[in-house]
């Protein structure tokens, strides 16, 4: 006998405890709203900061910006924070706003659908059946780990793993290490194990632009400063958000600008590489920021380990402790870290998601994520996204915009109260018409001509779905304030849109 799934109600259901999921609910909680949960599949909250903990984890966006602008914490301890500083950011902000009563963990979203009749979204997860008039997705595109299809990866005899699921038990002391990857990820992990690895080999199979890390401790001055004088965060803040902005033009592949990153980039390698064959082995043949720009000071050392062997191609194949590259060259190896990146383009949530008439949101992106105003779905009724299509920056702070979509999406509640509106959903033309507007945008940026294949551009469409291909402050522009225009609002029974 199946035992029914206790059921339990709520005005807003948000899945996910990251920045977008606690942001969420900061907000409703100051503004006195109580009837919310925050669901988290995990046993924490922290969502890319939680799952990252490996060896040398840390941000690349400046930690005064990269945290919420109504909690500024003045203890950060440097420019650009480590991972562990980051988590435990998040998991004061959930105790000290009052969070944790609104938090259910270890509840993975399994299904969720719309029932059009009762004019809620039901969301089952193992041990309960969630009620919710509004679904608001906060899980982010580094959620969900991805792993290149490699012949003969089961038969590996030594230890795998990829970097977002580090397996801290195994030893790495005087082992042999394969990484995979020379991305974000992998340019942190690769200078911690060339300390302690017998022999490392660095699986690249397309070399990064890499420009210097700016990175300091703050002194006890400057953290006291911050601390009496809350004003010079923001100050801070503001200078670091323009700085990232000035960067933009070389996105939009403006000759000069490009011109001058490409530059920084090369006279970094130039000036920490001398040996001609490696740097010309690290030399991008694409156009800086078609691929996610890195920030090191550490990376290149590290490949001029005596134990390091920069491999410059794909693992392409397995075969017991034996790993072959691409271009034919054998190591044997002990353990394999996968630096290989997450499913951003097509995320695994949108497969349990089923919105009117069953429609499934995996089914609706099949050609790629798209959202009206990257937030709303066509299809979709009362269902938010934050962190979802066409909402990373190449060169400023993801907070931003989450803090952004914030405001609109509470300005959607807002609006409904007012109008006594039970539903909201854009229309198809609505939504259509807002990603026309997003990729003739993007016509002439670096991420579909700069000469490179990124996780930008979804494949199966050649649109660009994951980058807002604009300046950080248009995004807050045409989508920090929520607008009636494109939507229909309707009450539970009404048949037509209700006319406001």
């Amino acid at each position: 006998m199946i035992t029914p799934l206790t059921q339990i109600e709520t005005r807003t259901l948000i899945i996910g405890s990251g920045f977008a999921g606690l942001g969420m609910g900061v907000q409703l909680k100051r503004r006195g709203d109580d009837d919310f949960l925050i669901l988290e599949r995990a046993g924490d909250v922290g969502g890319t900061w939680r799952d990252n903990t490996y060896p040398g984890a840390a941000c690349d966006v400046p930690s005064h910006l990269y945290s919420f602008s109504f909690r500024p914490n003045p203890d950060w301890s440097r420019v650009f924070s480590p991972g562990p500083e980051i988590q435990s950011y998040l998991q004061d902000t959930a105790h000290e706003e009052g969070l944790r009563e609104h938090l259910r963990l270890n509840q993975n979203m399994e299904h969720a659908r719309w029932d059009e009749t009762e004019g809620r979204w039901h969301v089952l997860t193992p041990d309960h059946e969630y009620i919710a008039k509004f679904l608001i997705t906060g899980t982010g595109h580094l959620a969900d780990e991805a792993y290149p299809n490699i012949p003969g990866l089961d038969s590996f005899t030594g230890e795998k793993f990829h970097s977002a699921r580090w397996d801290h038990s195994v030893p790495m002391e005087g082992k042999r290490i394969g990484v995979i990857g020379t991305g974000a990820s992998a340019i942190q992990i690769v200078p911690e194990m060339a300390e302690i690895a017998s022999e490392l080999v660095v699986f690249q199979r397309t070399p990064s632009y890499i420009i210097p890390r700016g990175e300091r401790a703050y002194t006890e001055g400057e953290r006291r400063l911050f601390r009496r004088n809350p004003e010079s965060i923001t100050a801070l803040r503001s200078e670091l958000f323009w700085g990232g902005e000035n960067t933009f033009a070389q996105r939009r592949a403006i000759p000069q600008f490009l011109e001058a990153g490409k530059k920084l980039a090369l006279d970094h390698l130039s000036s920490q590489v001398p040996d001609p064959e490696l740097r010309a082995k690290l030399t991008p043949d694409y156009e800086p920021g078609c691929k996610r720009v890195l920030i090191s000071n550490t990376f290149y050392p590290a490949l001029q380990s005596p134990v390091t062997t920069l491999e410059s191609s794909a693992l392409a194949s397995v075969d017991g402790s034996t790993v072959t590259a691409a271009s034919g060259a054998e190591y044997e190896l002990d353990v394999l870290v996968f630096a290989t990146g997450f499913e951003a383009t097509e995320p695994p949530y949108a497969k349990l998601v089923h919105g009117r008439g069953g429609l499934n949101l995996s089914t609706h992106w099949e050609q790629g994520m798209q959202a009206y105003d990257s937030v709303t779905v066509a299809g979709f009724p009362n269902l938010f996204s934050i962190n979802g299509p066409n909402t990373s920056l190449g060169h400023n702070s993801i907070v931003y915009i989450i803090e952004s979509q914030i405001d609109y999406i509470l300005g959607a509640m807002d609006y409904m109260t007012a109008t006594g509106a039970e539903i909201i959903e854009p229309t198809p033309e609505a939504e259509e018409a807002y990603v026309r507007s997003i990729q003739d945008n993007a016509v002439g940026t670096v991420w579909l001509d700069g000469g490179c294949s990124s996780w930008y551009v979804d494949q199966r469409s050649g649109r660009l779905t994951l980058i807002w291909p604009d300046f950080g402050y248009a995004f807050r522009d045409a989508n920090g304030t929520f607008h009636s225009e494109g939507y229909e609002l309707r009450d539970i029974s009404a048949i037509e849109p209700v006319t406001v």
